[in-house]
């Protein structure tokens, strides 16, 4: 699978989660996710250890991550990284799911990396950007 088809498809989805604009722009120009929500859903640049924890999660799964939910839960410090994957028969299934506010995801768990895992999330919109809500 081709990034640029994945990475449009990301942008279409950026645009259904009603991301804010500059994210979505930032995305388009750089080619990799720049911005993660934070706590109520305020967007953040990622650190240079964040970018790195991102494009070695792209690398090892073969995915697109457009967008990175940071969040504190009781088992650990988590990332959840929102990704297009290159199984392009995937993202219909995966669309119908964004309609619901429910998205694929690979949640690190940076203090305990056996819990990090791949699922699905129900996010909120929140000042421009994403909160978990489950």
């Amino acid at each position: 699978m081709e990034r640029e088809v994945m990475k449009e498809e990301a942008l279409k989805r950026m645009k259904k989660l009603e991301l804010h604009y500059n994210a979505i722009r930032d995305f388009s120009k750089k080619n990799s996710v720049l911005n993660k929500s934070d706590g109520y859903g305020a967007l953040y640049w990622l650190t240079e250890e964040e970018k790195a924890m991102v494009e070695e999660v792209e690398k090892e799964y073969n995915i697109m991550v457009y967008h990175v939910i940071h969040h504190n839960a009781e088992f650990g410090e988590c990332y959840c990284m929102l990704y297009v994957s290159s199984y392009e028969e995937d993202w219909q299934a995966d669309n119908e799911l964004l309609q619901d506010n429910i998205v694929y995801a690979y949640v690190y768990n940076k203090d305990n990396e056996d819990f990090s895992e791949f699922g699905t999330i129900a996010i909120k919109r929140s000042f421009g950007g994403l909160v978990r809500v489950c």
